[in-house]
């Protein structure tokens, strides 16, 4: 039987998912998030990047946002997988520490690192939990993350030119106020005093995903909201900008 669940953390850049899948097969699509995730039993097959991985018991897996991929059983057992559902600039902290502007980036989709693994598989237990202290959970992620970055992680240069936080913040205003309208690529470039080439190649330098994908998640967003304010499926596809129900609910 398939069953998944989702927990939010203090951090709101930081949300869990805990998964038991059998049959149910995940399609190609991809994450707006860094989804890193952590195998406890079981066997998974998966494709990225023109590459077909099977992972199990043990195993780490780094799913970077804005990637196509998939994923499914390897046999009728299923697998079972903790998940850690990550915004892509939690991970500016790590490369604040560069002296040339840089982005921070994975050197393979599946690690084998027991220490590793522990590290994270005991946040994700702790960070579910009701008792813990408000600032241990504030601390726990990023202690946790510490050993996977300093083993597994690379910072790339960036160009010179990156959006700073003023500018993404200007951005989502125009975008939370438009979110009904169709959005053209060169009214956020124009925003931003860029070509939209220019725009479209700094804007994921600096977030990580695409102005699309980004686009997509703040409807989510204010979907998700809507929603718990009982406004009707309908209704909410139209408020936030879905073409139907049909293309929120696939959405």
């Amino acid at each position: 039987m398939d069953q998944v669940q989702y927990f939010s953390t203090a951090d709101q850049s930081v949300s869990l998912i805990e998964g038991q899948y059998q049959s149910f097969e995940f399609k190609r699509h991809y994450h707006l998030d860094y989804h890193i995730g952590l195998i406890l039993g079981g066997q998974q097959s998966f494709t990225y990047q023109g590459e077909r991985y099977q992972v199990g018991h043990g195993d780490l897996v780094i799913m970077p946002p804005d990637e196509l991929h998939d994923g499914c059983s390897v046999n009728d057992l299923g697998y079972k997988a903790q998940v850690f559902a990550i915004e892509p600039y939690w991970f500016e902290r790590y490369a604040q520490t560069s002296q040339t502007p840089s982005c921070l980036s994975f050197k393979q989709p599946v690690i084998r690192d027991a220490q590793v693994f522990q590290f994270l598989d005991n946040a994700h237990h702790l960070l579910r939990q009701n008792s813990l202290s408000q600032l241990a959970q504030d601390c726990l992620p990023y202690d946790s993350f510490e050993p996977l970055i300093q083993r597994y992680s690379v910072l790339k240069p960036l160009s010179p030119y990156r959006l700073g936080r003023s500018t993404l913040q200007t951005l989502k205003a125009f975008l939370l106020a438009h979110l009904s309208e169709p959005i053209h690529l060169v009214e956020l470039a124009t925003l931003c005093d860029l070509s939209p080439t220019q725009f479209q190649r700094h804007f994921k330098a600096t977030t990580g995903i695409t102005p699309y994908a980004w686009l997509t998640r703040l409807r989510l967003e204010q979907a998700m909201k809507l929603l718990k304010a009982n406004v009707s499926g309908t209704e909410v596809a139209q408020q936030v900008g879905f073409y139907d129900q049909a293309h929120f609910s696939k959405s």
